[in-house]
């Protein structure tokens, strides 16, 4: 957020109280009461509403949401509009906040391909609606996230799918050698809305704040521009959704603990980690059970499985069957990251190869960050293998003709005698990136000098103790 944005803020009136965020003081005040059904509701969680709209609360929001950038919503406003729209409006906006009287705008529909196949419906908000949510979930998290499990890591502050993928392996290294791999049906568009109310509820006495978070559950969703209204589920792409999702399966959470279990759950995906199958079998009857009773959900019965550890996939890491196991990058995910990487590649016919390897490093150093708790190195050296014989082929198409072909591998240095019998063999892009005349023009240290980044070496450096 630069000055401007700022200052935009900065002349935003002042709440009429200032109350403290992230106080524990009303976690221990709005405690529900099993005898008498009622709760004494301090001052502070009635008055939540003053928070959200507070000016420090607001400029945080609105810093986070001109950074995350993303797509306009059905009213087409883009983030570098937000801005100049709040310094013209936000009197009124914060009046209707205020007296309870904000109506969300309905979201935009986008469906975006699912790793397994299929697609996955998000929901996009409009601009000032995120920057909304983002106020609004900057004053319930403190309230909320506290009291969640140690074994939840979805989209929680300072935790990480790393962090679940780890405290994963240290349950298999001490012998709960079976894994329950749960997956609930469809669990974003099956939230009841109900359901989650009650469980807000037990913590936000703000009745304005209460009637914002339904009005954004029942907001809609614009499709081929019809409005479809919702009656339940929370549709992704909102920042106040993962919050919403983490509140209604903290019951879960809370119901494994009891229990006695051990288990890591990230968002809606969920490990629970047993010494036998049978164990297993027991728990994932007993567990769609309760998901049914308490929370309505449903689990799906055709990807919910009893399995060992190392023939499942959790967040794109896999493990080996060793006693002391260990992490590694399962199949999937390698095929995955190669299929976009391809979709780069292919790209890039009509643009130079120092351009292609640019966009090709934004996407490795990312997905090498994310498996930095690999602990097989294999998968990287091949990969590199892989990614330089990429753009060997990339470089084979683009140079189109005999002549060309001649002409460059000369250039490089390949000897004359043997460039006649390469240029022009008739062979495929693909089985001369492979070829010998290609690797020894094109070396990997070529390669590197052109700015390619080496997997291997970048794991190397950002590999961690698990």
């Amino acid at each position: 957020m630069d000055e401007a944005d700022a200052d935009s803020m900065a002349e935003m009136p002042e709440p009429r109280r200032k109350v403290a965020v992230g106080s524990r003081e009303p976690m221990e005040e709005v405690r529900q009461t099993s005898t008498a059904g009622k709760e004494e509701a301090s001052s502070e969680t009635t008055a939540l509403m003053e928070q959200v709209v507070g000016r420090e609360n607001l400029k945080r929001a609105l810093k986070r949401v001109v950074a995350n950038k993303g797509a306009p919503g059905i009213d087409g406003m883009t983030v570098e509009e937000l801005t100049p729209y709040l310094k013209a409006h936000w009197p009124r906006l914060r009046g209707e906040l205020l007296e309870g009287r904000y109506v969300p705008k309905p979201v935009r529909a986008v469906d975006i391909p699912k790793p397994g196949g299929g697609t996955r419906r998000l929901g996009v908000p409009t601009v000032l609606d995120r920057f909304v949510q983002q106020a609004v979930l900057q004053v319930l998290t403190p309230v909320f996230d506290p009291a969640f499990s140690e074994s939840s890591f979805g989209y929680r502050p300072g935790r990480s799918a790393q962090n679940a993928v780890a405290a994963g392996r240290r349950h298999v290294e001490a012998g709960l050698r079976w894994v329950v791999d749960m997956d609930v049906e469809k669990f974003f568009d099956r939230v009841n809305h109900d359901v989650l109310m009650a469980r807000v509820a037990r913590k936000v006495k703000d009745r304005r704040l209460l009637k914002l978070i339904r009005a954004y559950l029942n907001a809609g969703i614009m499709v081929e521009g019809v409005v479809e209204p919702r009656d339940e589920g929370t549709p992704q792409g909102g920042p106040m959704s993962p919050l919403l999702s983490n509140i209604l399966l903290d019951e879960l959470d809370k119901e494994l603990e009891r229990r006695g279990h051990r288990f890591c759950r990230y968002a809606d995906d969920c490990n629970v980690y047993v010494g036998s199958k049978a164990a297993g079998e027991r728990v994932m009857d007993s567990l769609g059970r309760f998901l049914e009773k308490r929370l309505r959900l449903r689990l799906n019965r055709n990807k919910s499985v009893v399995d060992r550890p190392w023939r499942r996939t959790f967040l794109g890491y896999s493990m080996t069957s060793n006693k002391e196991p260990k992490l590694k990058v399962a199949r999937d995910a390698l095929q995955r990251a190669k299929g976009d990487l391809k979709q780069l590649f292919r790209r890039g016919r009509g643009r130079s190869l120092k351009r292609v390897i640019w966009e090709v490093n934004q996407f490795t150093r990312g997905w090498v960050g994310y498996f930095r708790l690999a602990q097989t190195k294999n998968v990287f050296e091949e990969t590199d293998e892989w990614l330089r014989r990429r753009c060997r082929w990339l470089l084979w198409r683009q140079w189109k003709r005999s002549r060309t072909r001649f002409k460059k591998l000369v250039q490089l240095g390949l000897d004359v005698e043997r460039v006649k019998l390469s240029a022009g063999n008739g062979r495929g892009p693909w089985w001369n990136s492979g070829a010998s005349h290609m690797n020894a023009s094109i070396p990997a240290a070529w390669l590197a000098a052109q700015g390619l980044l080496s997997l291997s070496v970048e794991h190397r450096r950002l590999a961690v103790a698990v």
